[in-house]
Order: structure tokens, then sequence, then C-alpha cells
């Protein structure tokens, strides 16, 4: 991935609502323009957190699973 992600938030092992509350913290401080990788174990999560990002009109720049991990990548708009 080329661009520079600024931000990681961490939700291996972490259940629902976790990686929601998480990512969403991690939006509420980022800044415009800013790249935020997510990654996480829990299935759930992984269909669920592109679904709130699409409710805020965030753009989705990558996502994919590696090494039973799942991870999302987005940018601040």
């Amino acid at each position: 991935m080329s661009e520079n992600i600024t931000t990681i938030v961490d939700c291996i092992n972490d259940n629902c609502p976790m990686p929601l509350i998480k990512t969403r913290k991690a939006i509420m401080k980022a800044k415009q323009g800013e790249i935020i990788k997510v990654i996480g174990t829990h299935e759930q999560s992984y269909e669920e957190i592109p679904m709130a990002l699409d409710a805020m009109n965030l753009k989705i720049l990558d996502r994919g699973k590696e090494n039973g991990q799942w991870y999302i990548i987005f940018q601040i708009v």
C-alpha cells in the first residue's frame, strides 16, 4: 500500500462491539487526509466496520485477510 498510514487501530482478539468502538474513536481524533488501518480477528467486525464507514461516507482504500487476521484501510475526508 503506497499511502502513508497515520494510525493503526489494533482490534486483534477483540469481539463486538469493541472493534467498531475503537474505529469510531480513531475517526473522531483523526484529521482530514489521515489514513487509518484497522486490524482484527473478529469476523463479524470485518463485515460491520465497512458498513459503518460507508454510512460515514469514508472511502475504503484496501481491505483483506492474511495470517488469520483481517485489515481495513480507509481515509478521512
